[in-house]
């Protein structure tokens, strides 16, 4: 799914150590038999996360006509595994040129904690566009 976002990102070994150090879970959301989005949550004290904190280390939503309400479900379930892990606060970080998943998120509350300036070689967007519902780590 990340190769539809961006030709060879590739979050694997992110998953991995999450479930591998049992940092926190990641979050699959299904349309139909396709995967439809996914999150990888650090949670709580001795993840990356910290005290009472889920944090998005990295969700993707699969390009398309519905990423926008994709996008909004796979919040929903972020929100509610925060909950069930007994977590006060859900942090993410999103670039300003994802525009849409930003309005959406401020939409929701979350307001912004750190800036920060991604560099690309040869001025490339990457996944910096507008129309990519993709959190990464802003840490």
């Amino acid at each position: 799914m990340t190769d539809s976002i961006y030709e060879g990102l590739d979050v694997t070994s992110e998953i991995h150590s999450v479930s591998r150090q049992k940092l926190g879970d990641v979050i699959l959301l299904w349309g139909g038999a396709a995967l439809e989005a996914f999150a990888v949550c650090h949670g709580g004290e001795g993840s990356e996360a910290g005290k009472d904190t889920c944090y998005l280390k990295f969700a993707a939503v699969q390009p398309g006509a519905d990423a926008e309400k994709a996008f909004d479900r796979l919040l929903d379930a972020c929100e509610s595994f925060a909950a069930a892990r007994g977590l006060l606060r859900l942090e993410a970080g999103v670039n300003l040129n994802r525009g849409q998943a930003y309005r959406q998120l401020l939409q929701r509350g979350f307001r912004t904690d750190i800036s920060g300036v991604a560099m690309h070689r040869d001025d490339s967007p990457a996944y910096n566009r507008p129309d990519a519902f993709v959190i990464d780590d802003w840490r």
